[in-house]
């Protein structure tokens, strides 16, 4: 029977950087033993007393807690931080997951059998010697190097599996090719975005040389920092409870859905700056067309995603005043903040403009795009940036957005503020010219809810 040892202590805590990876740091007399221990539940080490469990199913949280009731049981004084806490006690399902049979702890396993496969390939001991695109997914096939069982394998992340198993690998191979002919690509795949996620994690909590605080300057709200958009979106469900979040099996994405589910966020995590990263779409009722819909670049400044979240709180937020094409009354209740500042105005065309008058920051008003409801148009652009044509960030509305929202939006660009950080001296080559996206994709119907 081991002796418990109240001094070795054992803290498990999130992850300051990746929402599911879970942290864990030592110290006593025992934390040789303690950090054993540890490895052998999956967590891997950053240095004597610092371990990391970054898995690609995320399921760090349940893994965690069972790793401290064994802790605890050998006799480590095992410590599990609120927040990680609330993790594990978390319920929730994966959104869309493409074995709907499967029970909750059925799935658990499936994705823990894929976590097997990954861990085996990163360490090296299944050797991947090709790889290919079969239109819906990766495949593979691989050897493992100790007991030279060959295996086609099918899927990724979570949902990787053995498809096949072959006694050597040239017959392996030979089924393979024969399967996916000039589809086939020598060595694994690339790392996927969860893949790349987790390998962050498990390098992030290094010994770093201490930084000094970024200088920051106030400037208008349309030239301020993006900030953490993923933080934003955190803290705006963690402020409202009329809001569900969903977790893709993909996971590149979120869903955040309203109670009524006439209203729907969708956050692509991995956007670049200049592609869509935010869309918002409002329905009369939950199986109606939609009524309007949004979308925010990926470098949207804070203020400004901010007001616009904050506007989807209001009761009357997804509702259209008009119920049809814009008009010229709806227009100018729109951009009265941008003629009070004293912006721009000019016409061109079906094109209506306001820009600063150092032409750094715009709203322009297609008045074609308005008469058609249904249109994949943008009826309003707004932007900063260089010019319309090369934002640095860019919302684009469909017809029918209400007239307050877009307000509000134009509000914050006439009048607010933000923070930025100072930019060092130096010489950067230009970046290439991306195209501004013209239309506003179209968003699904709400379903089911899911956390």
């Amino acid at each position: 029977m081991t002796t418990p040892s109240t001094d070795t202590h054992v803290h498990l805590d999130t992850h300051p950087a990746h929402p599911s990876a879970v942290t864990a740091a030592l110290t006593g007399p025992r934390h040789r033993a303690a950090h054993a221990f540890l490895t052998a539940h999956g967590f891997e080490p950053v240095d004597q007393h610092t371990l990391v469990l970054a898995r690609i199913d995320h399921e760090e949280p349940h893994w965690a807690n069972q790793a401290a009731q064994a802790l605890a049981a050998d006799g480590f004084t095992t410590e599990v931080s609120p927040r990680l806490r609330e993790a594990i006690d978390e319920e929730w399902t994966w959104a869309n997951y493409p074995m709907p049979w499967c029970t909750r702890e059925e799935i658990r396993e499936v994705s823990n059998e894929a976590q097997k496969l990954y861990d085996d390939i990163r360490h090296g001991r299944l050797v991947i010697h090709a790889h290919a695109d079969d239109g819906q997914t990766t495949v593979a096939v691989g050897t493992y190097r100790d007991s030279g069982q060959s295996v086609h394998l099918h899927g990724e992340n979570h949902l990787r599996q053995i498809a096949d198993t072959f006694d050597s690998p040239a017959q392996a191979l030979d089924s393979f090719e024969r399967l996916h002919g000039d589809a086939l690509r020598p060595g694994p795949a690339p790392m996927t975005g969860t893949e790349r996620r987790a390998a962050e994690a498990r390098t992030t909590l290094g010994t770093t040389a201490a930084q000094p605080e970024p200088q920051t300057e106030t400037v208008p709200a349309y030239a301020a920092d993006p900030g953490d958009h993923d933080a934003i979106l955190d803290q705006f469900l963690t402020d409202h409870g009329d809001w569900e979040k969903w977790r893709t099996f993909s996971d590149d994405t979120t869903h955040a859905i309203h109670a009524s589910q006439t209203l729907r966020i969708e956050r692509v995590h991995e956007a670049h700056p200049r592609e869509t990263a935010w869309t918002i779409a409002a329905y009369n009722t939950p199986v109606s067309e939609r009524m309007w819909h949004l979308t925010a670049t990926g470098a949207t400044p804070a203020p400004v995603l901010n007001t616009l979240l904050d506007r989807l709180t209001e009761e009357d937020a997804w509702e259209t005043a008009i119920g049809g094409p814009t008009t010229e009354k709806t227009v100018t209740a729109a951009t009265r903040p941008l003629t009070d500042a004293g912006w721009q105005h000019t016409v061109d065309g079906r094109w209506i403009r306001w820009e600063t008058h150092q032409g750094d920051a715009g709203v322009q008003f297609d008045a074609f795009a308005a008469q058609n409801p249904h249109t994949t148009l943008a009826t309003w652009t707004l932007w900063a940036g260089p010019g319309i044509d090369h934002p640095t960030w860019a919302i684009h509305a469909s017809p029918c957005t209400p007239a307050s929202l877009l307000a509000h939006l134009c509000e914050d660009l006439a009048h607010g503020t933000g923070t930025r950080r100072s930019k060092p001296a130096s010489r950067q080559a230009p970046g290439p010219t991306a195209k501004p996206p013209q239309a506003v994709t179209p968003l699904a119907h709400p379903t089911s809810r899911s956390r």
